[in-house]
């Protein structure tokens, strides 16, 4: 088949800006928040490794839970508790003096990373809808997500190429052409011409992360990111970043190809004090605030609109255009998320549905994928 060069471009605006929040990734079996800590306490491959027994035993010594009544302190307030001391550079006692305060946050982070992967292995079927119904009824829409998880993306594989192209809205080290970087060359990016069938129009399709990603890892040295699609595992015994290899039936180390630092995670923690200083967050930050002005609808689906994401209620505020349609759907409506919601936007208009059932309603989809 006959190739040829072309330039893939955005609309002047955008018709569906969709904001997926954990509800969308439930049904596949990610956890909720309220149910990481649970989980992290009760894993036997967390229980026995190195990080695992040192955060445990952290938890143990200074909060109490209830098993039976499943009450346990929210990640919120671990993290709260242990940003106090690195802010204030204290040591909490001689157990665990600041250093030690430092590595346990780390180790948290990496605990909710591996928790969060369990289930990213699998194939999404409701995500799988999503794209079906894009690719059936408007494929000029966005998409922010406050999820780390990779089923939307994998989801998208029936569409690459044929349909469109998967934009993550920052620059990736696998972007890059030098010698050591060229392993790694396989992500495609839609912002520079690509080569396509003759007959094949694809598009762009902004995936904007803003909590990070499972798959993204991060050099604090050259302050840059790599894409690992399909790995996204973590050793438990010494908290790094590793891929498996067949060929040698082994786990190895991600380091970075340019200098050869250990790569960290990048997800954004739920915490009241998150760190979003970081290049990667503030150029996500920046290109969702464009993608809200633009939009001519904005759906949220399975979102609370936690009160620890004070920066999306921000961004929204700050960027939502007044004669934007704004549409909430969710299962669950009360009087709290409508209060949330209406903070933002008065003319919000709410649709009790779950993701699940918004992707097999056609009729539903026909009101959200087109504007009035």
């Amino acid at each position: 088949m006959q190739k040829t060069i072309k330039y893939l471009q955005y609309p002047a605006t955008r018709d569906v800006l969709f904001v997926f929040g954990a509800g969308t990734s439930h049904p596949d079996g990610v956890p909720l928040q309220r149910d990481i800590l649970p989980m992290i306490l009760h894993d036997e491959a967390i229980a026995n490794s190195e990080i695992g027994k040192i955060f445990i035993q952290f938890i143990k010594d200074n909060f109490v839970f209830d098993e039976a009544s499943y009450e346990y302190p929210t990640l919120e307030s671990v993290f709260l508790f242990l940003d106090y001391f690195i802010r204030q550079n204290e040591s909490l006692s001689k157990t665990y003096p600041n250093s030690t305060i430092h590595e346990i946050k780390e180790y948290l982070i990496k605990l909710i990373h591996h928790i969060v992967n369990l289930n990213t292995d699998l194939k999404s079927s409701f995500y799988h809808k999503f794209w079906d119904a894009v690719e059936r009824h408007n494929t000029n829409i966005s998409v922010i997500t406050l999820n780390y998880d990779t089923l939307l993306e994998q989801a998208f594989e029936h569409l690459y190429k044929r349909v469109g192209y998967i934009d993550y809205s920052f620059h990736l080290m696998n972007y890059e052409k030098s010698k050591e970087l060229s392993f790694f060359n396989y992500w495609i990016n839609p912002r520079q011409p690509i080569e396509t069938d003759k007959n094949e129009n694809p598009v762009p399709i902004k995936i904007i992360k803003l909590h990070g990603s499972l798959n993204w890892k991060y050099c604090n040295c050259c302050n840059q990111t790599l894409l690992t699609p399909w790995d996204r595992a973590i050793d438990l015994n010494k908290g790094k970043l590793t891929w498996y290899s067949e060929k040698s039936n082994e786990n190895f180390e991600y380091i970075c190809p340019i200098d050869g630092t250990g790569f960290e995670t990048l997800i954004l923690t739920p915490s009241f004090t998150q760190n979003l200083n970081r290049q990667v967050f503030t150029q996500l930050i920046s290109e969702a605030g464009r993608e809200i002005r633009l939009a001519k609808k904005i759906v949220f689906i399975g979102y609370s609109l936690s009160n620890a994401d004070v920066h999306v209620r921000a961004l929204f505020k700050k960027h939502l255009q007044p004669k934007t349609e704004v549409v909430v759907i969710n299962p669950r409506r009360n009087k709290s998320l409508e209060l949330k919601y209406q903070s933002i936007a008065s003319n919000t208009e709410f649709i009790n549905s779950s993701f699940e059932e918004f992707v097999d309603n056609e009729e539903l989809q026909n009101k959200i994928f087109f504007n009035k």
